[in-house]
């Protein structure tokens, strides 16, 4: 029945030994289940949320862990530290930089400070909706744009909606792993009237390598209505820490920081995401995994059937051609978490790319359940 299941050695022996997989603890994954009833007894592989697998680096955990000492001090000192490497980082002034309780800190303070009842949010639809639920609560309409037929932003229709308080553009896209192309968001952020603000929401970066990709985060200097969010949960594996940050002109980070909670990025996390930034070696080793596994598992799907939307992330979108929903469940009988139902693409799942013994569990548990 699983005649195009993959072997389980297989993906080690792509990626060479030593890397293994990484054990999920079991109340992490009832935490975000324990709707649906008792999950099996086997052990639970998360792949619904789009976290590192591998973690932090080791020089990450360790400065960490010496972080604990510091726990009396408020983290100040450290978040201009951190602010100053990210400077460095960016070749940008200090002033630019604006860290907070993960990116999704960021987003909040961005509906806070540009959307409300007399102004709206234009975003894709879908995308990331974290944004669009802050902007509900400030009393904002939301105006859901389809993707266009490559899974890209329709820059065109999103620009065309009447005086926005804020658009907003998730690139790499999540869910979709698709990107927005450069020249076409350039011509866009020309476009758009002062008086908007863009977020380009950037948690993808790293794994982006087509060459039609580019960060915007250079264009901060010209453009004084945008903003660019990043985060450290991502390629850096400190999705538990909640750490990341706004780059943007510094009369735009000051309006976002007058709606942030003080001190809301904790000493510890900020020691992480210091040393993550300088071990630049280990963050090329998780783009490389990640990309290695993702083929792997692209080819494989391909061998059963089935097509992904090309992917510039660390998670994969899957055309099923039938809905969705009943193979999520089914995945989930079999311990394999997978990514929640998205209404705009009812026949799509997304799933996110783990280590390669993880990998191995989703093919086999797939190929079952399709079958």
């Amino acid at each position: 029945m699983l005649a195009h299941a993959i072997s389980r050695r297989s993906f080690g022996r792509l990626l060479g030994t030593g890397i293994a997989a990484a054990a999920l603890p079991p109340f992490a994954a009832r935490a975000r289940t324990a709707r649906r009833g008792p999950l099996p007894a086997v052990a639970v592989v998360r792949l619904s949320a789009n976290e590192n697998p591998y973690g932090p680096s080791p020089a990450t955990l360790r400065a960490m862990r010496e972080a604990f000492a510091l726990a009396w001090r408020y983290p100040d000192e450290a978040t201009d530290e951190l602010a100053g490497d990210l400077a460095n980082a960016h070749r940008m002034p200090k002033e630019s930089f604006l860290v907070g309780d993960g990116s999704s800190e960021i987003l909040k303070l961005a509906a806070s400070a540009f959307t409300g009842p007399d102004r709206k949010l234009v975003m894709a639809d879908p995308t990331f909706e974290a944004i669009g639920v802050h902007a509900r609560v400030r009393g904002a309409e939301v105006v859901a744009v389809p993707l266009d037929d490559r899974y890209g932003h329709d820059l065109e229709k999103m620009a065309a909606s009447a005086g926005p308080g804020l658009i907003y553009v998730c690139n790499p896209n999540n869910p979709t792993g698709s990107i927005t192309p450069a020249a076409r968001l350039r011509a866009f952020l020309r476009a758009v009237p002062p008086a908007t603000t863009v977020v380009v929401d950037e948690a993808y970066h790293h794994y982006a390598d087509a060459p039609e990709y580019e960060s915007v985060a250079p264009l901060v200097g010209t453009h004084a209505n945008l903003v660019v969010a990043r985060t450290f949960s991502k390629v850096h594996g400190m999705a538990g820490l909640r750490l990341g940050y706004a780059i943007a002109q510094p009369p735009v980070i000051k309006k976002l920081a007058e709606h942030a909670a003080w001190d809301s990025a904790n000493i510890v996390a900020i020691a992480g995401a210091r040393a993550s930034l300088a071990d630049t070696a280990y963050v090329a080793e998780g783009v490389r995994r990640n990309a290695a596994t993702k083929a792997k598992v692209v080819s494989e799907l391909g061998r059963l059937g089935y097509q992904v939307v090309p992917s510039q992330t660390n998670f994969i979108l899957i055309a099923l051609r039938k809905d969705a929903k009943p193979v999520i469940d089914a995945l989930r009988d079999r311990g394999v978490l997978v990514g929640r139902l998205f209404p705009a693409l009812p026949q799509h799942l997304r799933v996110t790319i783990g280590t390669p013994a993880q990998m191995d569990r989703f093919v086999d548990a797939f190929a079952a359940v399709v079958a």
